[in-house]
């Protein structure tokens, strides 16, 4: 998935051993480099900045790695927490998600939504709920910095609302868990919990970055027997096989409306289409892609404003219908660990290859050596140590180096990143 960068702030993996300076501070702002806009269209400014200590239901966060993304989103160690945070604790392994879940307002109670009344996704919001105050600030000057997106990740530390930090299992690769705070869970939810795709189904993608090939992978997941895959570079074609895609249609190399080609390879539209380029000509291509009578459309792509949707009302009166999507209708403090510990499992996957490519060795408890785990064996000559958690995830260590294991039966298996 190339259209998400992993910028890690600091060489860590996941057998480090952070220090207490790592993990502690003694509730005083922290100097750290961030990379800063200040306005429209300018470049980002990597400058030094003064991060203040959370404050009532906050939590500051050591940024081991973040992604160039639309919501600016990574994956972290809990710094410091706050007053009334009692869910989280320094150390904690986490990912910060900006379609936060207090889990007390009725929005939070409701199975209808997964926004939150008081900490919602907001574009225009750029200071802290507790106080409407930021907690950056320009070390030159002491002029404030605004927030971005409830996460501001662009930075070594920052400071969150408690609602936004999603706790994982410390095992999990911090590096690719990054990817769960917007594009994965945007793109499965928005099959599995949207659009709820139905075994046997056809499904159009419009966009295969990230969140159009997590689409593609929560679209075969479910059974769908048609995955037309829809960009502007052919080059996205392979990786979409890998994950799922059946056909695919460059929309610049061909001579009438995609949506018309769409329609005669599916005899009449899909029963699905996902827009996932943030472009209202696609959005119009993708809706009309759908087959009439009960075709579904689901909006991804982030769209600047004023423009407004490219339908008339009456097209509506087809029986083609359209929504959007934040987060993939994920709650994210509730649902997201368990997507996590999912992923490590390797339960998602494109044709043997998911976000992070596994390999997959099946071996007996009480036969793990060295020799078991072949890019090892030159580094030990005892047996391996596994630590069980709820005897189904485990850790095995060698020297230091730390690897997941699922447990299933009387059989480990190994997943192993390469």
């Amino acid at each position: 998935m190339d259209d998400v960068g992993m910028l890690p702030n600091t060489t860590f993996s996941n057998s480090t051993v952070l220090s207490a300076a790592d993990l502690h501070s003694t509730a005083k702002p922290i100097t750290c480099k961030a990379a800063i806009a200040y306005g429209p269209g300018q470049p980002l400014v990597i400058e030094d900045v003064l991060v203040d200590p959370p404050t009532k239901n906050e939590v500051r966060i050591n940024i081991l790695f973040t992604s160039i993304c639309h919501t600016d989103i990574g994956a972290w160690v809990v710094e410091s927490v706050g007053e009334g945070v009692t869910d989280l604790k320094v150390g904690d392994h986490v990912v910060l998600i900006f379609n936060s879940e207090c889990g007390d307002c009725a929005y939070c109670k409701s199975e209808k939504t997964n926004l939150c009344e008081k900490y919602r996704v907001n574009p225009f919001k750029s200071v802290m709920v507790n106080d409407g105050k930021c907690r950056f600030s320009s070390k030159e000057n002491g002029k404030p910095i605004f927030h971005f997106l409830n996460t501001s990740t662009f930075s070594k530390y920052t400071v969150v609302d408690s609602a936004c930090v999603v706790k994982i299992d410390p095992i999990a690769p911090l590096n690719k868990m990054a990817l769960l705070s917007c594009c994965i869970s945007t793109g499965l939810g928005a099959a599995w919990n949207t659009a709820k795709v139905q075994p046997g189904s056809t499904v159009a993608v419009f966009g295969l970055g990230a969140v159009g090939l997590a689409v593609v992978e929560g679209a075969r997941s479910r059974g769908a027997s048609r995955i037309i895959g829809i960009d502007v570079n052919s080059n996205k074609l392979a990786k979409g096989q890998t994950m799922g895609v059946t056909n695919f249609v460059n929309s610049k190399e061909v001579d009438k409306p995609v949506h018309q080609i769409i329609r005669e390879m599916t005899q009449g539209g899909v029963d699905y289409s996902f827009e996932c380029a943030g472009n209202l000509e696609v959005v119009r291509e993708a809706f009309l892609s759908t087959h009439d009578g009960w075709g579904l459309t689901v909006v991804l792509g982030i769209h600047a404003t004023p423009r407004m949707l490219p339908l008339h009302p009456m097209e509506l009166f087809d029986g083609r219908r359209i929504v959007a999507s934040v987060f993939g209708d994920f709650k994210g403090k509730s649902q997201l660990p368990h997507v996590a510990k999912d992923c490590m499992r390797g339960m998602y996957r494109g044709k043997r290859r998911q976000m992070a490519s596994w390999e997959e060795v099946s071996v007996e408890v009480n036969d793990i050596k060295a020799s078991t785990f072949p890019d090892f064996k030159p580094l030990v000559d005892k047996e391996d140590q596994i630590q069980w958690k709820n005897n189904e995830i485990g850790v095995l260590t060698v020297r230091g180096a730390m690897k997941s294991l699922t447990k299933i039966g009387t059989k480990i298996i190994w997943y192993h990143l390469v």
